[in-house]
């Protein structure tokens, strides 16, 4: 009987199917993609591989023979001197495994690939955005920053080339670094309409290189009209249907499995003994040599799997986490070799949200859902395991690397697989530090642990830097005053959102505030003065009864400096304190300020310090900050706030999403200091990041006048806060983390595919309205004179307001990530468009 293509469920339904065109004795698309539908606004469908490794569990073998094959040709392609010379570079999550095979069968080749787990003390050597992504923004972070520095000819690895903007964005990125005169540009499959294909051969023009394609077959999505609302019709009415019956998980007993209610088999750890030094794959770099070393460990690994597994393990799925994928098929390959079960299988588990249908002709046959496990950047979040479910696995083994093998990993992960065969073994590879005494950046922070080098400086303080008084607070930063680097709004966007630019390393124009916009924050702050003294009383009292009696106050540069100055008057007004407190720059995707942290380790207890910021929107800053200080022994990481709408801290003043009227501001309510820069060219090893003061705006500065304004509400509430502080201090105060949860939903919903691109609270969406390029406003539906000042710069951009029902927040800002320059609002600027 022949076998139904796993995309006849989708094809019969939405009419999609797969146009050839690939060279003959090539493989049929329909051999290596099925269809399946996931929810998305702009595209419903989605093509399945059927020999990644990735959705399908599939033979080690056949995976690794796909990319090491593509690399046998890249190898001919370039020839012996330039296959000598070439670097791979494969994409996270998806094509780490894929471009870790290609550099196998190019021979000699290092290999880097993309991630999305920053790593404190090694400094990007670029960076991209991808379209479609359901993460945060790709990070290059090789051990050695001359990894990506030389002439010889550049691979990059995807699993498919559907458009080109995520290779054109990288290539764009690089060649401005480190320009070269030859790219391979290497997937399973090419899906490019022919637009797309001019649009490739026009860019290589425009760079003066080579740029070549090779992909195991080749074709184009055939779309009939409607398919888009057809599909999230489908989408919509099995996600209710799986939920009515309990999930998509298919629950009743497998083959191989166990039957819930039997109890989860208990979790076998199996010590592989992975070789010192060995990395876990391609995040900072795997060269040759560990290749070889790799290949001479594999043999004993195995037989330390396969003796875990024992003499009769039946059917066995290697399961791999996310951007690991090349370790645990290596190791699922040398099972198969070894002849160590009666079938080997391997799959990865990802964060991609895909509908799962039970039917042969469908790819997405089951879903298992969990927690993410390794405490992600972009925040927690659920994570996926395809066709695992009802697979029929006698065994199932989990391989992770150290950093994700946490309590969440056996209450997630491994408890969702327990029901769904007969055992489950656990092996965890441990994550590679690099070895940066060896590779020391030469234009970055030094070493954790190392001395700040001379000259040391001390903080920048009032009048000569910033409006506020020189007791208040000092800056841990450099001053940039008389550098120029304001760009226009539209500029920076479209240089951000490219990948060519991060957002530190400019300012935009400080935005000048109208006559009606100023009464605006006016009247706001009258109106919200007395509830911000409150939270700024309640939060103050928390942080002296629950972290330090004589703490030191160190706020996030610039919108946590209102906040900490506030801060120290309260303390030194109702309890007589004269509280140190310093600003700090912290930078996402880029981390703390290391200099600045060392200097207040050298001067004060680090448990004494106190991190201080205005708000929290989706919480990004606040996992920032807790990655960048576990490299810091001694430091609290968790940050205090003044507002936390997106239930993201324990230690906070309200959890209300209403108007800060700080945030209404730029620098005049913030010191007239501007957002933190850092940018290589300025900020040596043993250098502070910088930031402007705009004395130039000393006329409309209401820095001091806001403080003033809030501390003369002290007093009346007083008893207030004591008896707030009291129910805080008894109750469950735990994250839910529901805000980034909103935005990941939001995310989708809108079809941005970026969780930095939405802008959650009043704050956020303030700062978006004044910094970015706004698409549109979400606004709560009967959201009052909160929204009255975002209101009207919507207006003066000619930005959308939208008004909606079910919003965590009272606002959320969204930026388009494919904004157009030719879009323009009431003011001439220009505003994003679909």
């Amino acid at each position: 009987m022949e076998a139904v293509w796993s995309g006849t469920w989708v094809a019969d339904r939405l009419g999609v199917s797969l146009r050839e065109a690939g060279a003959p004795g090539s493989p049929r698309l329909a051999e290596l993609l099925g269809l399946a539908l996931r929810r998305n606004p702009k595209r419903a469908h989605l093509l399945v591989s059927q020999v990644l490794g990735k959705h399908v569990p599939q033979s080690p073998a056949t995976v690794y023979a796909a990319g090491h094959g593509l690399g046998e040709r890249v190898r001919a392609l370039l020839g012996a001197d330039g296959a000598a010379r070439a670097v791979v570079l494969g994409y996270a999550e998806t094509a780490t495994g894929l471009g870790h095979c290609v550099a196998d069968g190019l021979g000699a080749a290092p290999y880097l690939h993309s991630t999305r787990r920053p790593v404190p003390g090694v400094e990007p050597a670029g960076g991209f955005e991808e379209a479609h992504s359901h993460a945060t923004s790709h990070l290059l972070l090789p051990e050695d920053p001359e990894l990506l520095a030389g002439s010889g000819p550049l691979v990059l690895v995807d699993d498919e080339f559907s458009t080109g903007n995520t290779v054109l964005n990288t290539i764009r990125d690089l060649h401005a670094r480190h320009p070269r005169a030859h790219y391979v540009v290497v997937a399973l499959a090419d899906m490019r309409s022919p637009a797309d294909r001019d649009r490739l051969t026009a860019f290589a023009a425009e760079i003066g290189a080579r740029v070549d394609l090779i992909a195991l077959a080749s074709g184009t999505v055939t779309l009939p009209e409607g398919v888009l609302a057809k599909g999230q019709a489908l989408v919509e009415e099995y996600e209710a249907r799986a939920a009515a019956e309990g999930g998509p998980t298919r629950p009743h007993r497998q083959a191989g499995g166990a039957a819930p209610g039997d109890g989860p088999p208990p979790v076998t750890r199996v010590d592989l003994a992975w070789p010192a030094a060995l990395p876990d794959g391609g995040r900072h770099g795997f060269t040759p040599a560990h290749r070889t070393a790799l290949d001479q460990a594999l043999p004993a690994m195995a037989a330390r799997l396969g003796a875990a597994l024992g003499d009769d393990p039946g059917r066995v799925l290697v399961l791999g986490n996310e951007e690991l994928m090349y370790a645990p098929l290596r190791l699922a390959k040398a099972l198969e070799e070894a002849g160590a079960a009666r079938e080997v299988r391997f799959s990865t588990t990802t964060r991609s949200p895909v509908l799962a249908v039970d039917d042969p002709g469908y790819a997405i046959r089951s879903r298992l859902v969990f927690p993410a496990h390794d405490a992600p950047a972009d925040g927690p979040g659920d994570r996926y395991a395809y066709n695992v479910a009802g697979a029929g696995f006698d065994a199932v083994v989990a391989v992770v690397d150290s950093a994700g093998d946490t309590p969440e990993l056996h209450t997630g992960l491994l408890a969702s697989l327990a029901p769904h065969t007969g055992r489950v073994l656990l092996a965890a590879v441990p994550s590679y530090v690099p070895d940066r005494q060896e590779h020391a950046p030469t234009m970055t922070e030094p070493t954790p642990g190392e001395p700040l080098r001379e000259p040391v400086r001390e903080p920048l303080r009032g009048p000569a830097f910033s409006s506020y008084a020189a007791e208040d607070v000092g800056w841990l930063l450099q001053d940039f005053s008389d550098v120029e680097l304001e760009a226009p709004t539209e500029e920076r966007e479209e240089a951000i959102q490219a990948g060519g630019a991060h957002y530190a390393e400019s300012l935009p124009v400080e935005y000048q505030p109208s006559p009606q916009y100023q009464e605006l924050y006016q009247s706001a702050l009258t109106a919200s003065a007395a509830r911000i003294a409150r939270a700024v009383g309640t939060v103050t009292e928390t942080v002296l009864a629950e972290r330090s009696p004589s703490p030191v106050l160190v706020s996030l540069a610039r919108a946590g400096t209102p906040v900490g100055v506030l801060m120290r008057r309260w303390a030194r007004a109702r309890h007589g304190l004269d509280l140190p407190h310093y600003a700090v720059s912290i930078v996402r995707g880029r981390g703390i300020d290391a200099n600045a942290v060392r200097w207040l380790a050298a001067r004060h207890d680090p448990a004494d310090v106190v991190f201080v910021d205005g708000w929290t929107g989706k919480g990004a800053i606040t996992r920032e900050l807790a990655a960048a200080l576990a490299e810091y022994p001694g430091f609290n990481p968790e940050i205090v706030v003044l507002a936390d709408p997106g239930s993201c801290v324990e230690t906070y003043g309200t959890r209300e999403d209403f108007l800060i009227p700080s945030a209404c501001l730029n620098s005049t309510v913030s010191g007239l200091i501007s957002r933190t820069v850092l940018r290589a060219d300025l900020v040596g090893p043993a250098d502070f990041h910088g930031a402007k003061f705009y004395r130039e705006l000393a006329g409309a500065d209401v820095s001091t006048a806001f403080v003033d304004t809030v501390a003369a509400h002290f007093d009346e509430v007083a008893d207030a806060v004591d008896e707030e502080v009291k129910e805080l201090l008894a109750a469950d105060r735990t994250p839910t983390w529901e805000g980034w949860a909103a935005v990941e939903r939001i995310s989708e919903e809108y079809g941005i595919h970026d969780v930095n691109l939405v802008k959650p609270g009043v704050g956020e969406t303030t700062r978006v309205l004044l910094r970015r390029v706004p698409w549109k406003i979400l606004a709560q539906r009967g959201a009052g004179a909160d929204l009255d000042h975002v209101r009207l710069l919507a207006e003066q951009r000619g930005v959308p307001v939208e008004e909606v029902d079910g919003l965590p927040y009272t606002c959320v800002g969204l930026i388009h990530p494919r904004f157009t320059r030719g879009a323009t609002g009431a003011d001439g600027k220009a505003v994003a468009s679909k």
